[in-house]
């Protein structure tokens, strides 16, 4: 079985397929500051079921918080007996990009457009929200032409939160109508709708800039709170990050 785990600032999103299927998935906190041993506590306990520890053989790793990538490593190989894929440019094969730096993008991004081109074809758009809201943009040859970065919406109302002493929290939920009548209905009328509408709105810049449109993937652990409100997006799959990471390390050569 391969273990897969997409390290994000705020969450750790965790899977093991078993051939193609992905048999399970869990969402933790990320903790910068785990060892090695605490984060093999928790995947022992997570890989345990009904009794029984599941066989992991392989890991492959996405991760945006290099605090964590060594323990990562010393984790996975106690867990699988072998060396982990941490995926990057260079070690996802048949990626191919145009980005000025390719080595600063992401190794969600990167997972992202695997799978995205895997399931939905080129050219394609993904709308990533996590911590930040990425959306990615892989062109009709299959090539990652580079995206866009913004803050996400959690942390758009952490922000609002934070800096407005007065303004009590929210849950963040979409409001019946956009003008709202409390506050509360207005905070999360200006989070929710205006996360969608940015987001409409720069996918459709990108469609001009393109000079054709394409299908627009949304990802991520909000991505099904803004589907039904979005002018553009065509398709959830909240595990496209994990398929990435299989496809990676099947396409990666063996030793």
């Amino acid at each position: 079985m391969l273990l897969v785990a997409d390290i994000g600032n705020t969450q750790t999103h965790l899977g093991v397929f078993s051939g193609k299927d992905l048999a399970f998935s869990w969402r933790l906190s990320t903790r910068a500051t785990d060892t090695a041993d605490e984060l093999l506590i928790a995947l022992g306990a997570l890989l345990t079921q009904n009794g029984e520890r599941l066989p992991v053989n392989h890991v492959a790793v996405a991760s945006v918080v290099p605090a964590l990538s060594k323990e990562w490593v010393v984790a996975a190989e106690q867990l699988s007996g072998s060396k982990p894929l941490f995926l990057t440019h260079k070690t996802a094969v048949g990626f191919s990009c145009s980005y000025e730096s390719p080595g600063e993008i992401g190794a969600d991004r990167i997972a992202d457009a695997l799978a995205a081109i895997e399931f939905y074809g080129a050219p394609v758009i993904v709308v990533d929200f996590g911590t930040a809201t990425n959306i990615e943009v892989i062109d009709k040859d299959g090539s990652f032409l580079g995206g866009i970065i913004a803050p996400g919406l959690l942390t758009s109302s952490n922000a609002l939160f934070n800096a407005a002493a007065r303004l009590p929290r929210f849950d963040i939920e979409t409001p019946p109508q956009v003008i709202g009548r409390s506050t509360q209905t207005a905070v999360q009328s200006g989070l929710t709708y205006g996360e969608i509408d940015r987001i409409d709105g720069l996918v459709h810049r990108i469609f001009a800039e393109l000079g054709y449109q394409t299908a627009v993937v949304a990802t991520g652990g909000l991505s099904r709170r803004v589907l039904d409100l979005s002018s553009t997006i065509t398709d959830v799959n909240d595990n496209l990050t994990l398929e990435g990471l299989r496809l990676a390390f099947e396409r990666s050569p063996k030793t």
